[in-house]
This record gives C-alpha cells, structure tokens and sequence, in this order.
C-alpha cells in the first residue's frame, strides 16, 4: 500500500511538471512570436529602409545532386530579389559548409552569381552551423549593425529574436510562396527552438568557430574558398 502511494505522489509530481514545462513552451513562443511580427516586413517596406548592411539568407537543404531545396530555392530568390530592389548591396550567405561533401553557401552565392549578382557583393558564412551562430557571426565577423533576414516566417520569429538580442537592428522579409512537405514536424521543432535560443542569448555562448573581422562593406571574394575562385580572383585584381 505504502509502495503504492509513492508512486501515484511520482505520477502527480512528474504530471505537475510536464504541465509546467509546456506552459513554460507555450509562453515563451507566444513572447517572441509576439514580440517579432512587427519586424516582419513587406518588400515594398524593406525598401524604404536606409543604411542596411546586409540581406541575410539562411540557408536550409541542399539536395544529393547539389540543388537547392525548395526552401532554400525561396528564399534565395526573395534575398536576390530584395538586392535588386536595392535594399542593400550586400548579400550574406549563411549556412553549413561543415563537410566538404556538405557545402550550402558556395550553391547559395552561385545561385546568386548565375541571376547576376556580381561576385564581390556576396559574402559567405561557412560556419553558420545554428540561427544563433549565424546571427553571432553577423555581428562579430561580418561587422553587421543593421540587417534584413530571409527565410520563411515560422522561423522567421526566432531569427529576429536571437539577431535583436545581439544588439543589431533587425527585420526580416518572409519567403513563403507555397506550401512545403513536412511543415508541422518542423513547427513542433521550431516549439523547442526557441526556447533554447532564448536561453543561448542569455547565456551568450560563443559560436563553433570565430575569427577575424571581415566586415561585409568590404569585398566578399574574400571568402571564397573554392580553386576556381581563388585563381577568378586573382585574374579579376589584375584587371
């Protein structure tokens, strides 16, 4: 009997808990969710803007055979769209280039090239292994005051949230032309996202990699990375 007791008083206490952790879930996503909308902002909109230093894409997926996922094909095109619009005339590709058979940023700023993006104008993060990384690496290695974010809303909040907490003027422009396969398991991650960052901003760790300064008013080739650009370099600075 005795035994019994105890552990219908564990059941309470562990239900008691997990109730407590999902309204703890619930509040905190409905504060950024909230806190953020009024920085997701129309095209029309971005381009009153002045002084941006860069558009940000997030990168995503990259398919076996090198394509972008239809993800990343969106909101490659909304950030290349935006600078033409002259939002900025930088763009900032971040992403995981962790693996040399992984590589999200060098098919993020071709695909830029190939719709007429001159080279020097697209920087490439390597190591945006995290939204909290590539918002670190903005400030820190990229020197970025004041941002435009692509990516699709329902991660939209969270990029805003870690970018503002890291002391830059943010706002974000949504690339949702349709419906992606997959979406609710993405929600349900994006639940225990946000959380966790909201954590990380408080407790500012550092990202995986950091390094020196290359501020994005300067020339993006610098962080090419590939044989083929380098020797382009080269020929481009004899010119």
């Amino acid at each position: 009997m005795k035994k019994k007791k105890i552990v219908g008083k564990a059941v309470r206490v562990f239900l008691v808990l997990a109730l407590a952790g999902c309204l703890v879930l619930f509040l905190v996503n409905l504060y950024i969710i909230r806190k953020e909308e009024k920085y997701i902002v129309s095209a029309e909109e971005a381009r009153a803007f002045e002084d941006v230093d860069c558009i940000m894409v997030l990168g995503c997926g990259v398919r076996p055979d090198g394509s972008p996922s239809g993800m990343l094909n969106d909101r490659l095109v909304q950030g290349i769209s935006l600078y033409k619009e002259d939002v900025s005339d930088r763009l900032l590709m971040s992403g995981d280039h962790g693996k040399v058979n992984y590589d999200e940023v060098n098919l993020m700023k071709q695909f830029a090239i190939d719709r007429g993006v001159p080279s020097e104008n697209i920087f490439m993060d390597h190591a945006g292994f995290s939204t909290y990384e590539s918002m670190y690496r903005a400030r820190d290695i990229f020197q970025v005051k004041k941002i435009v974010i692509v990516t699709q809303r329902y991660h939209m909040y969270r990029a805003l949230y870690v970018a503002q907490a890291m002391g830059m003027e943010a706002y974000g422009v949504a690339s949702d032309p349709r419906t992606y396969g997959g979406q609710k398991m993405r929600d349900l991650r994006e639940l225990l996202a946000r959380p966790k960052d909201m954590l990380y901003t408080v407790v500012m760790p550092k990202p995986t990699y950091l390094g020196d300064a290359i501020p994005v008013s300067g020339d993006g080739n610098v962080t090419n990375d590939r044989e083929e650009n380098r020797g382009k370099n080269a020929s481009e600075s004899g010119k």
